[in-house]
């Protein structure tokens, strides 16, 4: 007697169709509450909640919580925000700038948050180019560019979303440049880290991220 094919949704598949939407509700809200208000203070104080959110949605479909991915996690969001601490303080990083109040609790100057806003970046892209067939160098390249590529999505919004304002409201090339030897370097820690690199929310994230500052550009 032959086996009936099983049915329903596959449990994992449905995890991912939640987590996916519950993404989208919060990017989809916030992008016509920031596109449409003329006072858009109380959608921006939901920022933090939507960073920490999608953290943790991450951090769910991450298949291997072992200690040795928990310690990269770690160190990447410590030297994101020291980076930061660095670059708002000298100048020699990013260019002249200071941060907003949207980010949420500052300490030395720089939201808490903005470790964790390192960590997703650098983990999102280091994932995405782990599809590619390139050695860990040609991965470690793709993965900044990305990194970059988003930030230069980011940056027309971040003076009126006020999460940084840069010195006589002009994004210097410095800024780009920081950008890809901090994350060129992150990279290589992520390659050479030894943990599994693979996260099926990781690419919804990342072009949900693209879409809503590149779209929200175009609008504002």
């Amino acid at each position: 007697m032959p086996i009936a094919p099983p049915t329903g949704t596959d449990p994992g598949q449905r995890r991912l169709r939640i987590a996916q939407g519950i993404l989208l509700l919060f990017h989809v809200t916030g992008f016509l509450g920031l596109a449409l208000s003329q006072d858009p203070s109380f959608f921006l104080q939901f920022t933090p909640l939507n960073l920490i959110l999608t953290a943790a949605l991450l951090l769910a479909f991450h298949p291997d919580h072992s200690p040795t991915f928990i310690w990269f996690s770690l160190v990447v969001m410590v030297v994101g925000f020291f980076v930061e601490v660095v670059g708002i303080n000298t100048g020699y990083i990013f260019g002249q700038y200071t941060y907003g109040d949207t980010l949420g609790i500052k300490v030395l100057g720089v939201p808490l948050l903005i470790g964790v806003n390192w960590w997703i970046l650098t983990y999102c892209t280091g994932v995405l180019a782990r599809y590619l067939p390139l050695p860990s160098i040609g991965r470690a390249v793709v993965a900044a560019l990305l990194m970059v590529g988003l930030d230069a999505c980011i940056e027309p919004m971040a003076g009126p979303l006020d999460f940084w304002q840069w010195q006589y409201d002009l994004i210097p090339l410095l800024n780009f440049k920081g950008w890809f030897i901090i994350s060129f370097i992150l990279q290589i820690y992520f390659n050479r880290t030894q943990f599994t690199k693979r996260n099926a929310l990781v690419p919804f994230v990342y072009l949900l991220q693209l879409l809503f500052f590149f779209g929200l550009g175009l609008v504002k």
